[in-house]
């Protein structure tokens, strides 16, 4: 494999950096619930997102006193920044240190920006969490695993945007979702779609189900836990129209789990393959053709080539 392909699309085995991983979802769940306090609510929960960025993840500006505040994680120099339109600033240092520790400095950075904000201090989404700042369980930071897992990362948003560029209906911005801790991008039929069942860990039901009010073709990235313990892509359709598991999806590593009720495509078939991003965005389009035609959607309405750069979009 070229170098310039294995950097774009490092190693990143699971097992190797699964504490670091658990311990980093944990920190930015703290950093999105400040998000989720200072902005008012956006649809699906798309105002409570992280952005992808060149050095980590942000929370893009979030109004405060009539300016702004931007929260980064910055996972070149592994700090945490904290800056505000006025010029003020406060970093933390991204190292191993318990939840409870990061959670403390985190606030303090914030009250010295005249940032007086009280989240709420339960983790979402996990089950048998423990509150922020009784957190002296996770504690781990492994630098060279968070510089892999940004790159996966910056490699995934560039094809997830492309991937997004064919769609002249509704679809979501490729964000990073810090409760079930992965990169996402949603695409929306424009019809309504039964009331979710909720049931999500720590997470009120009401959230789910605004969250999946209307039929949805959403694929992601994942870095592993749970049922999987490997990272790995992920496509579902919500509701799942008959037959959506038995649909074929390319490329051939792609398989439907009857557990999760998504397909899911290994991380490590999209970093062997001779083309990565094609291999991905095979996987994009043909999981949402087998939701969008077994759904019936509009697909004539609904599409458009994709984009490419400089060129205005024919009509």
């Amino acid at each position: 494999m070229p170098s310039n392909v294995s950097e774009a699309w490092p190693e990143l085995p699971y097992a190797a950096w699964k504490e670091t991983a658990a311990t980093l979802q944990l920190w930015t769940q703290i950093v999105g619930k400040v998000r989720l306090v200072l902005t008012p609510w956006l649809n699906h929960s798309w105002h409570v997102t992280l952005y992808v960025t060149a050095r980590g993840m942000s929370t893009g500006p979030m109004p405060v006193d009539g300016g702004a505040l931007e929260i980064e994680f910055d996972f070149i120099d592994h700090v945490l920044w904290f800056r505000r339109s006025d010029g003020r600033f406060r970093q933390l240092v991204l190292k191993p240190m318990a939840v409870a520790e990061f959670y403390t400095e985190a606030m303090v950075a914030l009250r010295a920006l005249g940032v007086d904000v009280r989240i709420n201090e339960m983790p979402n989404e996990i089950a048998d969490a423990i509150p922020f700042p009784d957190d002296a369980l996770h504690a781990s930071y492994d630098a060279e695993a968070a510089v892999r897992f940004h790159r996966v990362l910056l490699s995934t948003h560039e094809v997830f945007a492309h991937f997004r560029s064919g769609f002249v209906g509704k679809v979501s911005p490729v964000h990073f979702f810090w409760g079930s801790f992965d990169l996402a991008v949603t695409r929306f039929s424009g019809r309504r779609a039964p009331p979710h069942p909720g049931g999500v860990p720590n997470l009120p039901d009401a959230v789910a189900r605004e969250a999946y009010s209307h039929e949805v073709s959403s694929a992601g990235f994942w870095p592993g836990g749970g049922a999987l313990d490997y990272a790995a892509f992920y496509s579902y359709a919500y509701p799942a129209p008959q037959g959506f598991a038995e649909a074929r999806v390319r490329p051939a590593e792609a398989f439907f789990s009857n557990e999760l009720g998504e397909f899911i495509l290994p991380y490590d078939a999209v970093r062997t393959a001779r083309e990565p991003a094609q291999a991905l965005m095979d996987f994009l389009q043909t999981s949402y053709e087998a939701a969008a035609d077994l759904g019936r959607w509009d697909r004539a309405a609904l599409e458009c080539p994709l984009g490419e750069p400089g060129e205005v979009r024919r009509l």
